[in-house]
């Protein structure tokens, strides 16, 4: 390699960065608007404060959108091969290409292929069935207790998840919260396009969603609460003044721990052990695989 390619090499690195911190802002931006008509009810007594929990094996045992997509599968709204595929590539773009924009898009649009062309109808209707299937009977009830308390003490309470934001809004409406946060994926016309606006709503870009909630709802997130159990959400748990660590993986536990966090574990024993070994794997590959497969969202416009 030669000085002049050395040279733009090290000059196409920020534009990168740039690029991936953009697509968690459009992510986050559009989750926000995407929860406009949730959040359109009375204000409540406490209007400055809310809580924002994350899904999966934080108020539900295990990943949401796997059960989603397992029940689809049952349905044949895809095929083994279609699934298997996405699933694995995506698991070697988690293994080789987190920092490779290159890598990153070629995930997204294998995750997205096989959905492009249904309608949105479709899948939000399937998703009420699936719900009450496969999801309801795994809601921690520890965890919908702290939610309910945040309402009864008249305070928002939104769920921000990777999911499609339309099944994130199914569980919402199922257990008597305001809102959810999810990964927007556009459609034209009732049907899918296969794009995703932004990107998955993952890490940075819950904590982006978040803010732009805060901004249009005028929250002050020095008195909001959020709940994960997963180290990746930091950026979200640190936005905010009450952070809590649910059923949390271990290094989510050592840095509530030195921070003083609240932590609440729901799982036992062995359980819990297994649950955090298991998951890191499975939920990593596989919800990542199929999260951006059934992504959807109207497109505006």
């Amino acid at each position: 390699m030669n000085a002049a390619q050395s040279r733009r090499r090290r000059d196409a690195k920020p534009a990168r960065a740039v690029d991936l911190r953009s697509r968690s802002v459009l992510a986050g931006e559009a989750s926000a608007a995407a929860a406009e008509v949730e959040s359109s009810l009375a204000t409540p007594p406490d209007p400055t404060a809310a809580a924002f929990f994350d899904v999966d094996n934080t108020v539900m045992q295990g990943a949401s959108i796997f059960h989603l997509a397992k029940g689809l599968h049952r349905r044949k709204f895809f095929t083994t091969r279609e699934i298997a595929s996405a699933a694995w590539k995506q698991a070697h773009f988690r293994i080789v290409g987190v920092e490779d924009p290159e890598h990153m898009a070629e995930a997204r649009a294998s995750a997205l292929a096989f959905i492009k062309g249904h309608k949105v109808t479709e899948l939000e209707a399937l998703g009420e069935e699936i719900f009450d299937e496969a999801m309801a009977h795994r809601i921690w009830p520890g965890t919908r207790a702290l939610a309910q308390l945040h309402l009864d003490q008249g305070q928002r309470v939104w769920l921000v998840t990777a999911a499609p934001v339309e099944i994130a809004t199914i569980i919402s409406r199922r257990l008597g919260l305001t809102g959810a946060l999810g990964t927007v994926s556009e459609h034209d016309d009732g049907v899918y396009t296969g794009r995703l606006v932004g990107d998955m709503l993952h890490g940075p870009a819950k904590a982006e969603a978040v803010k732009a909630l805060a901004e249009r709802e005028g929250l002050d997130l020095g008195r909001c609460s959020a709940y994960s159990d997963s180290y990746n959400d930091l950026p979200m748990l640190s936005l905010v003044g009450d952070p809590c660590a649910i059923n949390p993986d271990s290094r989510l536990r050592d840095h509530a721990r030195a921070q003083g966090w609240r932590i609440r574990d729901y799982r036992t024993g062995r359980k819990a052990a297994r649950a955090g070994l298991v998951m890191a794997g499975l939920a990593g590959a596989a919800t990542g695989s199929v999260a951006a497969a059934v992504a959807i969202r109207r497109r505006v416009g």
